[in-house]
């Protein structure tokens, strides 16, 4: 389970493990809850489209997950309902000076959202809105 650090902050955690050489060895990527165990991926599978799991995927669709936690997030404070999202994301992979590194995260996004009536006391625009996080723009590089 996330560790709470305070009440707007979390940790989660997940584990990988790689055995082998670069292109010949195998790995795999497990989340603590248990929602995925020892996925196994290759070389091959993150660069020549094998069967396997692709790191970068799941950045991917944590990104999209998020993304829609806090659009319903933002719409609650804003008295609209979000009857559904739907996020699709593309992670663009690229190499520079400094090695491999994740050029760009875009999003594309549908969703039908409505007005509600209005609630019987407003919130003060100075009450902070506490929920899902916001994702906010990254540059993961690696080395």
């Amino acid at each position: 389970m996330p560790e709470r650090l305070q009440e707007t902050s979390m940790i989660v955690t997940g584990t990988s493990d790689w055995h082998g050489p670069f292109k010949q060895g195998k790995g795999s990527l497990s989340t603590t809850t248990g929602t995925l165990r020892d996925a196994a991926y290759t070389y091959a599978s993150r660069f020549d489209g094998a069967a396997g799991a692709i790191p970068e995927e799941l950045l991917a669709t944590g990104h999209a997950g998020c993304f829609n936690h806090a659009l319903a997030n933002i719409s609650d404070h804003h008295d609209l309902t979000v009857d559904y999202v739907h996020t699709s994301v593309a992670l663009t992979m690229a190499t520079d000076d400094h090695g491999p590194s994740i050029a760009g995260i875009h999003l594309t996004v549908e969703a039908k959202v409505r007005a509600r009536r209005r609630r019987s006391s407003p919130r003060s625009p100075k009450e902070p809105a506490h929920g899902a996080p916001s994702p906010k723009p990254s540059r993961y590089r690696s080395r």
